[in-house]
């Protein structure tokens, strides 16, 4: 009730407001209850402006009758007239079919238009097919859908013809634009994401490098700044770390392992203390990361836009004569950068129109990028799926062995063409605007369609497991450890031959190791008697006595004792010299033989009457050992 009210006061208020404008809006075109235009001029048109104010009107409407007369003309002429077509094979645009009486017909969104308007304006028509199934170009003309319009051999070319600058010397585009043609890139589903897997998936290249570069150059720098503050301290306490424990210690730090180093200065324990921080954030970081790619990473595909394919020099595919072959060819338009990949032989224009070949073939056998525009690449892929889903009902990764980019590899807008000196565009395009509007065209065009995605990107019903891709790092560590280790091992090998050979040397120049005939004896017969030695086994280094018994050395105690030996060793000595041995121990003085420090241990080596070396130790322990070993 007061809603009522309100209204009836405010259109009493409204009545008694004064008119504030009587005239029309100047331009603006007035129409009568019936329809009828209104050719009344103002009578508040003050006396100068008259003759303008009564031309202006007087101008439009003659165009707007002429124009209203040529329409009513045109749908005179064109009622019952027999129109020739011309389209191309395009699935699902625009294609045809022969019947058995071999008349062609039209199929397709394209003629569903086509039906649309002969319905509007009563026309027949005849359908045609240029010779090669291409667009036509200036250099690409002979044979093609453009010459056909061009020489007026067809009325109208209904089909989905991107509008290129270079062709619209031949035509005339609608000035109704049917659609903004997508061109897609098809390719073989990767087995893994483009931003990487497994070990190395967290992070990208450059922070592997410089993390790579702080393992280099922290430990040096640690061992530096250890130097410098302790030659400016004069601290005799903390002593500085070699360079290797320091390596080390970084190394260590990273596989999270302990250390034993035990700093004692505050500065050198905070340079230890940062680098643990360091490491710590950095594998925490690392670790859920790696957890998250594992899971609940986004799929992505190598190749998604034209700067991808160019720069990665990827083979791709697509239609001969059609938009993207043009556009590339074109030297103003935007595809004209991959011209370059047509004469190395990256590019291939196939004459085939049948997209379920050209995927095989070309894509799932050879591993093309098919470049197809996105209604028919969403039908083939389509198609696809349902065949390899009545093959195996529950695996989706046999489902979709495709996948589609998402950015566009290029973009045009469609029309339908006509001849230059045809106006049939002004009797169809009004109709074709309406339709394009209202969103028919669109609904059209994925009508074969279901409404959910096919196929995607990212499959998140397919449960992730690890494959020995993601695990393919980890094989190389190993690898290269164990091929580091032999390496290290030869190495080590190589070394210890070599100090044999200069250790040998510099015994011979002060006789050790020589026969009194000058036979040498080798170093590796050497170091098997030292531990033999070592191992108490008492056997004399450098003896060859074929399994005969040696005569034991003298006590122990005897060959250091100041006076001159005792009893036993003088029955000792005179046992060797019935057994044809003999100590030389220089005469009556205390000099036995010459002490040598070999292999961190102090030995006594003298010459036996054969003219062999042999070795006593000198240390408590071993020479306790080899006493017994010669006594008991």
């Amino acid at each position: 009730m007061a809603s009522g009210i309100e209204l009836l006061v405010a259109a009493a208020l409204c009545l008694a407001c004064p008119p504030l404008n009587d005239t029309m809006p100047e331009g603006l075109i007035e129409l009568n209850p019936d329809g009828s235009l209104v050719t009344e001029t103002p009578l508040e048109v003050e006396a100068e402006d008259v003759g303008l104010a009564e031309r202006a009107p007087v101008e439009t409407l003659e165009v707007l009758r002429n124009k209203k007369e040529k329409l009513r003309n045109m749908k005179q002429w064109i009622n019952g007239k027999h129109l020739r077509i011309a389209t191309l094979e395009d699935y699902p645009l625009s294609y045809t079919e022969v019947l058995e009486n071999g008349t062609r017909i039209g199929q397709g969104v394209s003629f569903q238009i086509i039906e649309f308007l002969q319905k509007k304006f009563n026309f027949t028509y005849d359908v045609v097919v240029p010779q090669d199934n291409i667009i036509g170009s200036t250099t690409d003309l002979d044979r093609s859908l453009i010459e056909m319009v061009n020489n007026s051999n067809v009325d109208l070319a209904a089909a989905f013809i991107p509008s290129l600058s270079e062709q619209r010397t031949f035509v005339f585009y609608s000035t109704t634009t049917l659609d903004e043609g997508e061109w897609i890139m098809v390719m073989q589903r990767p087995r893994e994401s483009a931003s990487g897997s497994g070990l190395l998936a967290p992070f990208e290249f450059w922070v592997w490098i410089l993390i790579f570069v702080s393992l280099l150059a922290v430990g040096p720098i640690i061992y530096m700044l250890i130097i410098i503050r302790n030659r400016l301290t004069g601290d005799a306490v903390q002593q500085p770390y070699s360079l290797g424990h320091c390596a080390w210690f970084v190394y260590g730090a990273l596989m999270k392992q302990g250390s034993t180093l035990s700093p004692i200065a505050d500065s050198t324990r905070l340079l230890f203390a940062t680098w643990w921080i360091f490491i710590t954030i950095l594998t925490s970081f690392y670790t859920a990361n790696l957890t998250a790619f594992l899971t609940l990473s986004k799929f992505t595909l190598p190749y998604n836009t034209v700067n991808d394919i160019l720069s990665k020099n990827k083979h791709f595919v697509s239609l001969r004569g059609g938009g993207v072959e043009y556009a590339i060819r074109t030297t103003n338009e935007s595809l004209n950068m991959l011209n370059r990949m047509i004469y190395n032989n990256y590019a291939v224009f196939t004459d085939a129109s049948n997209d379920t070949y050209n995927l095989q073939n070309y894509v799932e056998r050879n591993g093309y990028v098919f470049v197809r525009d996105r209604p028919a690449i969403n039908i083939m892929l389509y198609r696809d799926y349902l065949y390899r889903k009545s093959v195996s009902f529950n695996d989706e990764k046999i489902h979709c062995p495709f996948a589609m980019a998402k950015e566009p590899f290029l973009k045009k807008k469609r029309t339908f063409a006509y001849p230059i000196a045809s106006n049939l565009s002004e009797l169809f395009d009004p109709e074709l605007l309406n339709l394009v509007e209202s969103g028919i065209i669109k609904h059209l065009s994925a009508r074969e369609l279901p409404s959910a995605e096919i196929c995607p990107q990212d499959l998140g019903s397919t449960e992730r497991q690890l494959r020995n891709g993601d695990l393919m790092m980890t094989y190389y560590i190993m690898l290269t450890g164990f091929a580091t280790a032999l390496a290290v091992f030869t190495t080590e090998l190589l070394f210890r031959y070599i100090n044999g050979r200069r250790e040998a040397n510099q015994w011979a120049r002060h006789g050790v190791g020589r026969t009194t005939n000058g036979q040498s004896i080798m170093p590796s017969r050497w170091l098997r008697g030292l531990r033999r030695l070592n191992s108490g086994e008492g056997q004399l280094l450098g003896t060859s006595t074929h399994g005969q018994n040696v005569t034991p050395p003298p006590p122990y105690q005897s060959i250091f004792s100041h006076g001159g030996g005792g009893g036993a060793e003088q029955r000792w000595r005179r046992a060797l010299d019935a057994n044809g041995h003999g100590l030389i121990l220089g005469g009556e003085q205390n000099a036995p033989g010459v002490r040598r420090l070999i292999n961190g241990r102090d030995y006594i080596v003298f010459r036996n009457s054969n003219g062999q070396s042999q070795l006593i130790p000198v240390r408590s322990p071993s020479a306790a050992l080899f006493q017994y070993t010669y006594t008991e």
